[in-house]
């Protein structure tokens, strides 16, 4: 990617830094060392056979430092891969984050596994056909533009009888050929051949739908999975979790336990862990053994009940500033505030979001065997190669004799709790000798994960005589997205590291809410808080899938409702009004005609029963998405069902429709439980959602009656990010269609029933 079109937020959700910051301006950059190779670790980026491997059954295996977080992103690739190579789609297999075969291409980040992830992949393909149609110019004697390849044969196209085939050529050589690489690592990695990649219109692959390959292993209980792992000679391991936020280790009581056989405890400065022969005599010690920690003074202040405040009141960290790679970002309000005064008409509004949980599945699970020349880590981290470089730190070892395995896990979507178990796992594997099993229960993955920073958004809006806009502020204030990083590359960015030691990095990080909308006197800005626990917080924050997205959207989509509201404005026809992106524009346009949104539309009430419409919308990692649904609010019980939904997206060239859809589907599932379940709840000690009762999710009751997939092919276009962009505006769309239905504006989420109640009369 070129660097002078790369834009803030792409720079931003990039994992492939090199840069780490620390408040205030950065130092000038060396131009020479922004040029140097970064060191390489594992296979070399810049040699085709990195990338593929052919073997003499023909099949073609695609070598990926990417991960799937259940999106079937290996059938694109595949796609791609056979696209370029002319062979069957069933000829192509993908492996996934093996840092011992794969380049470090950042893994599951920022949308990025189209986006960025298949054009190396695409650019490598391309160039090993030049170099096997090269080859079997030799072996035909013939010229290369005289030969054409059909299901991985290459033949003359004046003989067709005069053929060989790949595996004939290389099965299991190496094509010693080298890539153009553009010295970076993580999400911007690219190598380039002397191939030329297939144009578009030549595509007979890429474009068509292609069915999941890993459904089948799920149903049928055949996929392992790294909860599955059992190497010989086994320990499991539990931790021991503070009873309070911040306290402090004091004694442990070995012989408390000594009724386990062959238990072993470990205690390094505040993390505490057992090791057994099973995972049921490990559960056993963990529970029983005996810990006396500190006792904290209301660490948490008061709770979730006091968060609003806690924010409201917070002398910020920092403001509209990103230490880590840009440095203070300078704005001025001082024109949007003079325009408030001498507007017409001024509407104001103020949006509340909490602490949400990637609440996975199965929570974090991590085996590691430690032996003195060589480390195996099996991990569903979403970040392998950067796992390792962690792991290789936190151990003190040489990161050249660590392998990390990525394999399938509960489905995880941005900094998750996966990396932790792992950690824990390495330091006790290292202790004993022995590879060690560590498995989270499921009040760990919920209150111990890193969370979704809790914000308050400030909107203000001026209208002129004619109701046009006059002004327009965004104020974003909430708790650091980069408490920790967004992946686990240093120990200091997990539970187990902090607890022995390894002190907070320092960046800073909310988000505004990017979009083409042109307002008169537009300013927007973000300020970040204060933690409520420096070290080995519960409530450690990162990024949760589209991070910070939702909660700025939710209030900026909600927002404009408002003022289109105020405006006498239909409020579709007010975001086209001031959309300034055509392909938003589309996206929109070609979502409410789907839905067949009516102006004139008026909410419907049966009895108890009260029904309305709202949209929203969204853009970023390349593409546009926007959402038209009705819902039904039970004015009587406060509960929101999802009637019908309309979800669109147009992400540039689209590689296989059916899993664009897939993933659309999934994100509306993800978006309505966001929308009207999720919340983390804490008291002034600790976290108190610790299971499904207490952290809900949405269930099969919740399901919506109708959903319309729109998806706006731009062959033209690049592929753009489809993992985030349709979740991002939910939660408005939903709280737009509450308040046409209801006339309640409900300006927090989760849109719980017992809010609604609280408004509704």
């Amino acid at each position: 990617m070129n660097s002078t079109n790369i834009t803030r937020r792409e720079f931003l959700q990039s994992s492939s830094a090199l840069v780490v910051g620390v408040s205030g301006a950065l130092p000038a950059f060396d131009a020479l060392a922004q040029n140097a190779a970064p060191k390489i670790l594992g296979p070399n980026p810049s040699q085709l056979d990195t990338w593929i491997k052919i073997g003499k059954d023909g099949l073609v295996t695609i070598n990926s430092g990417k991960m799937d977080c259940g999106q079937g992103l290996d059938v694109a690739y595949s796609q791609i891969a056979a696209e370029e190579l002319d062979v069957p789609l069933s000829q192509v297999i993908v492996l996934f984050g093996d840092t011992r075969s794969s380049a470090n291409q950042g893994g599951g980040s920022a949308s990025s596994g189209i986006r960025q992830g298949a054009v190396p992949i695409r650019n490598a393909a391309a160039e090993a056909r030049r170099v096997l149609v090269g080859l079997a110019a030799q072996e035909l004697g013939v010229k290369p533009e005289q030969l054409d390849v059909v299901d991985g044969k290459v033949f003359i196209k004046d003989n067709p009888s005069k053929s060989v085939t790949y595996a004939q050529l290389i099965a299991n050589k190496e094509f010693s050929t080298s890539l153009e690489w553009n010295k970076k690592i993580g999400n911007d990695l690219n190598v380039t051949g002397l191939a030329k990649p297939k144009n578009v219109a030549d595509y007979k692959i890429v474009g068509k739908d292609a069915a999941r390959r890993d459904i089948k292993d799920h149903v049928l209980a055949k996929e392992h999975f790294t909860a599955h792992i059992r190497p010989d000679n086994l320990l499991h391991g539990r931790a021991i979790r503070p009873p309070q936020a911040g306290a402090s280790v004091i004694s442990v009581d070995k012989n408390s336990v000594a009724f386990v056989p062959n238990v072993k405890v470990f205690h390094k400065d505040n993390f505490v862990a057992v090791v057994a022969q099973t995972e049921w005599d490990a559960v056993r010690a963990a529970r029983a053994l005996k810990v006396k920690w500190t006792t904290e003074n209301r660490p948490l202040k008061g709770g979730d009940k006091e968060m609003y405040n806690y924010i409201k009141n917070a002398t910020p960290t920092f403001t509209n500033a990103v230490p880590m790679f840009f440095g203070k970002k300078d704005y001025n309000a001082q024109p949007t505030l003079d325009a408030l005064k001498t507007s017409a008409k001024v509407i104001e509004s103020e949006y509340f979001a909490p602490f949400q949980a990637h609440a996975r599945i199965a929570p974090s699970c991590g085996v590691v065997d430690v032996k003195s020349d060589s480390v195996q880590i099996w991990t569903d981290t979403q970040k392998p190669h950067f796992q390792r470089q962690g792991i290789a730190k936190f151990l003190n070892i040489d990161p050249e004799i660590v392998q990390a395995k990525w394999m399938h896990g509960a489905g995880s979507y941005g900094r998750s709790d996966a990396d932790e178990a792992p950690y824990e796992a390495a330091l006790l594997s290292k202790e004993y000798g022995q590879p060690v099993r560590v498995q989270w229960s499921r009040e760990e993955g919920i209150a111990w994960s890193p969370k979704g920073p809790a914000a308050i958004i400030s909107m203000k809006a001026g209208l002129d005589d004619k109701n046009n806009v006059s002004a327009w502020l965004f104020k974003a204030k909430g708790f650091n997205g980069w408490d920790i990083k967004f992946n686990a590359e240093s120990p200091e960015h997990t539970l187990v590291g902090m607890q022995t030691g390894h002190k907070k990095w320092t960046a800073y990080n909310y988000n505004i809410p990017e979009e083409s909308y042109k307002f008169a006197n537009h300013v927007h800005w973000w300020e970040t808080v204060a933690p409520y626990v420096e070290q080995a917080s519960p409530l450690r924050t990162a990024h949760l899938r589209a991070p910070q997205e939702m909660q700025t959207r939710f209030a900026q989509e909600c927002f404009i409702d408002e003022v289109a509201m105020a405006g006498n404005m239909d409020p579709v026809a007010f975001r086209l009004k001031h959309i300034q992106e055509p392909r938003e524009k589309e996206i929109l346009e070609a979502v409410v005609k789907k839905f067949g949104w009516d102006s004139n539309y008026k909410p419907k009430k049966s009895g108890d029963i009260q029904t309305g419409r709202g949209v929203a919308l969204y853009n970023g990692y390349q593409s546009y998405a926007a959402v038209a649904c009705e819902v039904e609010v039970n004015k009587k019980t406060g509960r929101v069902w999802v009637k019908r939904i309309v979800v669109g997206m147009d992400c540039g060239l689209i590689i296989n429709p059916a899993g664009v859809k897939a993933a659309l589907e999934g994100q509306v599932m993800q978006g309505i439980s966001r929308a009207l379940y999720e919340e983390i709840k804490f008291d002034d000690n600790r976290v108190t959602s610790v299971d499904w009762n207490t952290y809900r999710i949405a269930s099969m009751k919740d399901i919506p009656g109708q959903v319309d997939i729109v998806m706006l092919n731009r062959p033209d276009k690049p592929s753009g990010g489809v993992a985030e962009p349709g979740l991002v505006s939910l939660p408005a769309a939903i709280a737009n269609a509450i308040f046409n239905a209801t006339q309640v504006r409900v300006r927090q989420y989760p849109l719980t029933p017992a809010r609604l109640k609280a408004l509704i009369v």
